[in-house]
């Protein structure tokens, strides 16, 4: 495997001066990130399905074992706040259980049981889009948790940095990022880690976008929990609707916090009528602005 080999050319890394040991890093990381452009179309095909699943219902799984499973992780707890994804419709399948976020499970990868039982507990079906990344796409738990989420109908994805991995044919939407040697040999959360967070960063922030869940470039979706981010909202409305700040913050607090809907309401539209024309479109904006302007005529 590719990100196992050792590099003769830093055998004597430990006795480099600081800043060349940085510079070899740094250098490590553009090139995973460069590794990634080849992937762009299977990314995109893979969001395109995902959206369509979703949309009936599904949930986005993330599958994975040490730093791939907590890389995962970290990006699916974020789709909550930016995008207001459900936390109900978000799984985690972590070799060795959730103990093994914040601390590595010896062998735990190795279950193949475990992968499948994962699975199976969490009923996976035909809506479910199952996000699994392995490193060296080797897996057993993971790739058993794909093959068994496939028999049950899911989208399954596999993320892997080695060419020729099992976990590729384990899944309908393989994503390679062949990230090569590591400056540490085999320690894949360097580069390899680097690519498998941008490719989730990728994949499921167009996922949100296909869903109709960012609007001009806005997270016109996003949780206000917080006076930074009420303080955001108000500015969104006002950018999308060329309002003033006072009919900004009177159309949120009509809206309940609704940032879609507070921007109908700042064009004209009464609460009903906001909340008519997101729920026919799917609660897609730009098709709701449309439909309300439509209903003015």
């Amino acid at each position: 495997m590719a990100t196992e080999h050792f590099s003769t050319r830093f055998q004597d890394l430990d006795t480099w001066s600081s800043l060349d040991v940085l510079t070899a890093f740094y250098e490590g990381q553009l090139s995973a990130v460069a590794a990634v452009r080849s992937s762009l179309p299977a990314i995109a095909a893979a969001a395109q399905e995902a959206a369509v699943r979703l949309r009936r219902g599904g949930r986005l799984v993330y599958v994975g074992a040490g730093t791939s499973g907590r890389i995962g992780v970290q990006d699916g707890t974020e789709l909550p706040p930016t995008f207001n994804w459900p936390d109900d419709k978000l799984v985690y399948l972590i070799a060795g259980g959730a103990g093994a976020i914040m601390k590595a499970v010896e062998n735990a990868e190795d279950s193949v049981e475990e992968g499948v039982a994962g699975i199976r507990n969490n009923n996976i079906g035909p809506d479910d889009v199952v996000i699994g990344v392995a490193a060296s796409g080797r897996t057993p738990f993971t790739i058993a948790a794909l093959k068994e989420a496939a028999a049950r109908g899911a989208q399954t994805i596999g993320i892997s940095n080695n060419a020729d991995a099992p976990i590729l044919e384990a899944c309908s939407h393989p994503i390679l990022a062949d990230t090569g040697e590591e400056v540490i040999a085999g320690s894949t959360r360097m580069k390899a880690g680097t690519a498998q967070k941008v490719i989730l960063n990728l994949l499921s922030s167009l996922i949100m976008v296909r869903m109709g869940r960012v609007y001009r470039g806005l997270m016109v979706n996003m949780r206000a929990t917080n006076a930074k981010l009420r303080r955001r909202s108000e500015v969104m409305v006002m950018q999308i609707t060329d309002c003033d700040e006072a009919t900004a913050t009177d159309a949120i607090l009509q809206a309940g916090g609704d940032l879609k809907t507070a921007v109908l309401i700042a064009m004209g539209a009464s609460p009903q009528q906001a909340r008519g024309a997101l729920e026919r479109s799917d609660g897609n904006l730009r098709e709701a602005l449309a439909d309300f302007s439509k209903t003015k005529k």
